[in-house]
């Protein structure tokens, strides 16, 4: 059409003369990657449909992956029901009753035993101290001891003798008044032989004096023997006080014999010697620490989530992996559980009657004791540890099957 009225054009404006070529498409080159060579066969015809095999191709790709899947559903339920029977933190760290070591007297120190980080037992020695001040108190005290045991005796001499001059005094006692019995009888015979005639007038008077003299004999033995037990009862009170003093100089004693053991500082545990700051011509100060003791006596506190606490009672097993000594697994126990969360025992407790309210889940320490510390690595406060609780003692799926295996 387009060929036909370009004729008609041309004739109608005298151009016909002019041959008209139609543009004919230029052939289109395919790349030389696309080029393949047919080799001869059976001739296909496209429109022939697949066979029916050609739909179940992919089932074994697809069944292996339902089993594998299968698989790993399996796998993950034996690690969460075997995971369920476990309670772990890593927020857990060693502990112990660290103390220092500080001297009770002063004094320059003379002699240091111990170096940094040594193990020493119970009542072993780690620093001592000039001891000559207090080796002449103990002297002095000893002394005094001495001093209050003789006056102690002197006393007792006295009254020993006292003792006996009361005797002496109750016996003329005894005389005076066996006399005066006397002589009120002869008073009495002589006064009546003067009242009858039969007796001199001067006798009578005679025996009546020989009677008041000793009458007065025996106000004198008794004051006499009065005398002799008052100062036997102040001997007595003497005897008192020298004791007391000889109790007094037997405790000056005994303090200073403690003051010369206090020159020597000893450890009360056994531990680890830490922070050591005594040396030798230190002037040591009562009080003033020169070293600290990290006791063999270690645990872990494990701060676990309040919501791990359900099944979590004292005895469980536990497994603890030390940060320190990875390769090593130790077995323990959990001790107790704290009564209450961390933050209330704080020194400065949460306040949440106050202001907004967010809910946290609060961490409560647990106590958890070792039942083999290694002895042959450093265990001390502070260290990392990662513990592992038992809280289902029942055997899990994983372990049955190990078990069958």
């Amino acid at each position: 059409m387009d060929l036909e009225l370009r004729d008609r054009f041309a004739t109608q404006t005298g151009e016909a003369s002019q041959p008209i070529h139609a543009r004919v498409p230029a052939p289109t080159r395919r790349p030389a990657a696309e080029v393949r060579t047919r080799e001869p066969g059976p001739a296909r015809d496209d429109a022939t449909p697949p066979r029916n095999g050609g739909r179940w191709r992919h089932l074994p790709a697809l069944l292996a992956g339902l089993v594998l899947l299968a698989l790993i559903a399996a796998a993950g339920y034996v690690y969460w029901d075997n995971a369920a029977h476990y309670e772990s933190t890593d927020d857990a760290f060693i502990a112990a009753r660290q103390f220092p070591i500080a001297p009770k007297v002063t004094g320059y120190i003379t002699s240091v035993p111990v170096t940094d980080n040594q193990h020493v037992a119970a009542g072993e020695v780690v620093a001592t101290l000039d001891d000559r001040d207090y080796r002449v108190a103990l002297d002095q005290a000893r002394a005094q001891i001495a001093s209050a045991e003789a006056g102690i005796h002197n006393i007792d001499a006295q009254i020993t003798v006292q003792q006996a001059q009361i005797a002496a005094g109750e016996a003329g006692l005894a005389q005076a008044q066996a006399a005066l019995q006397f002589a009120e009888q002869q008073a009495a015979r002589y006064q009546d032989l003067a009242k009858t005639g039969a007796g001199s007038l001067q006798n009578a008077q005679q025996y009546s004096s020989q009677l008041r003299q000793q009458t007065a004999s025996v106000a004198t033995a008794q004051a006499q023997l009065a005398v002799a037990r008052r100062q036997a009862d102040a001997l007595n009170a003497q005897r008192e006080s020298a004791v007391a003093a000889l109790a007094q100089a037997q405790a000056q004693r005994d303090q200073a014999e403690l003051n010369l053991s206090y020159t020597i500082v000893r450890a009360a545990q056994a531990g680890r010697v830490v922070n050591l700051s005594g040396a030798v011509g230190q002037f040591a100060q009562p009080g003033t620490n020169i070293a600290m003791i990290v006791p063999d006596q270690v645990w872990v506190t494990a701060n676990f989530k309040e919501t791990q606490l359900d099944a979590m009672r004292p005895g469980e097993p536990v497994t603890l992996n030390i940060d320190a000594y990875p390769e090593r697994a130790i077995n323990a126990h959990v001790a107790s559980v704290q009564p209450g969360s961390g933050t209330a025992f704080s020194l400065l407790p949460a306040e949440n009657a106050t202001g907004n309210y967010v809910k946290i889940v609060q961490r409560v320490p647990v106590k958890i004791v070792m039942d083999n510390p290694p002895a042959d690595v450093a265990l001390g406060p502070g260290m990392s540890v990662v513990p592992t609780v038992r809280v289902n003692a029942d055997p899990s799926l994983y372990e049955r099957l190990r078990g069958w295996l």
